[in-house]
């Protein structure tokens, strides 16, 4: 296989670890193959978009989701680290509420699925890095809504002591309690 897929404390997201080959001239490896992908997730998903981000070192994106055309999203970093979150916004799981970080660096080449019904975000831990993610659906921006990083009732362990540089939208964004969040259908 090329992953390894760990679950997290939240069952549905899930740690993949590539198959890397390297020597002295470098590494190569898979980073997505739609049927590896579905063998080893169990997960037959389409992927729709592509985003690619730079940001410094201090900076804080998320924790965005889509209220409409929820995205599922397999996430990776090319180049530093982040301390990548999600949280599980619907409202019938019995993890509601609950959020599972992971660090996904250049060199550890960690991808994480973080399926659709949950917020999405980072933070920047090294000088700069570069994140790239693959989406179940298109972005919408009139859906868009951001849960708010520090909200104390969802009380992430962020790995810093320095306050986070963010977004407008971002340092305006919902707690918990007032969010919109997913219901079932």
């Amino acid at each position: 296989m090329p992953y390894s897929v760990t679950p997290t404390s939240l069952p549905e997201v899930l740690i993949l670890e590539p198959k890397v080959f390297g020597d002295t001239r470098g590494f190569f490896f898979e980073s997505f193959n739609a049927r590896d992908f579905a063998q080893c997730t169990g997960l037959d998903v389409p992927f729709v978009q592509d985003n690619h981000s730079k940001s410094a070192k201090g900076v804080l994106r998320g924790l965005h989701y889509q209220i409409q055309h929820p995205q599922g999203k397999l996430v990776r970093v090319v180049s530093g680290s982040v301390f990548d979150v999600a949280v599980d916004l619907r409202r019938q799981s019995p993890f509601f509420g609950k959020w599972e970080g992971v660090v996904l660096s250049a060199d550890n080449k960690r991808q994480l699925w973080i399926p659709p019904g949950f917020a999405h975000g980072f933070l920047v831990l090294s000088e700069s890095a570069e994140f790239l993610y693959k989406t179940t659906d298109y972005y919408y921006p009139e859906f868009e809504r951001s849960l708010l990083w520090c909200d104390p009732t969802v009380a992430i362990q962020w790995p810093t002591e320095n306050a986070p540089l963010l977004a407008a939208k971002d340092a305006a964004a919902c707690h918990l309690a007032q969010a919109e969040v997913f219901s079932a259908r």
